[in-house]
């Protein structure tokens, strides 16, 4: 990088390395968008050329992952079905024990991961980038063998809701007091079955009511 793409690095990350600490030490609703640009020694004008909105201060920290599952189908093996690629990409964020996974016992990452659960502007935030991710989705499945567009769009819908959910899981597990290393077979078997689901359907059941 350039000198002046360095400094631009640089000044993104003390930014969000003052929001974040800032927001964990006294919670997100808390903490002004003043006190993060004095903590971070920049104006205001200056923040919000890099953070549009304060909800961009939390979840930037995910932005590489947005268009990663699309990334990952454009980029799968020859005679791997995009659906394989995406179940074998998961499995191995779960073995490098991946934050976006939420199976992370890291007290940062358990930090950040409560307070966009704990803050209804954070989790509807939340909701958009899974949207984002939906999108860049379909994109990439979108032409590939068996998915024309509207089979895509929904089958995009369907695994970022499941890795979604996942993840949800996970960090509820090692929330509740279990270590990633203790968690990391459930959430493994959880995996299984999710993209299980995706692949075969769900279970055609009784029909009937369950019994009260």
């Amino acid at each position: 990088m350039s000198l002046r793409e360095r400094k631009k690095q640089r000044t993104h990350e003390a930014i969000s390395n003052a929001a974040i600490a800032l927001f964990t030490d006294r919670g997100f609703d808390r903490v002004s968008i003043t006190e993060i640009a004095e903590a971070a020694e920049v104006s205001r004008r200056t923040l919000f050329a890099y953070f549009h909105t304060k909800e961009d201060l939390v979840i930037h920290r995910f932005s590489d992952h947005e268009t990663e599952a699309g990334d990952v189908v454009r980029t799968r093996p020859e005679g791997q079905s995009p659906l394989a690629a995406l179940r074998a990409h998961f499995l191995d964020g779960l073995r490098r024990r991946d934050p976006i996974t939420g199976l992370n016992d890291v007290p940062e990452v358990l930090a950040l991961y409560r307070m966009i659960f704990d803050t209804p502007s954070l989790t509807a935030r939340i909701l958009q980038f899974n949207e984002g991710a939906e999108r860049a989705l379909a994109r990439a499945l979108t032409g590939t063998k068996g998915f024309p567009p509207r089979i895509a769009r929904l089958a995009a819908a369907q695994i970022v809701a499941v890795q979604w959910t996942l993840a949800r899981d996970n960090h509820e597990m090692i929330a509740e007091g279990m270590s990633a290393e203790d968690a990391y077979p459930a959430a493994v078997a959880a995996a299984e079955l999710g993209f299980s689901l995706l692949e075969n359907g769900l279970p055609a059941g009784s029909g009937k009511a369950p019994q009260s």
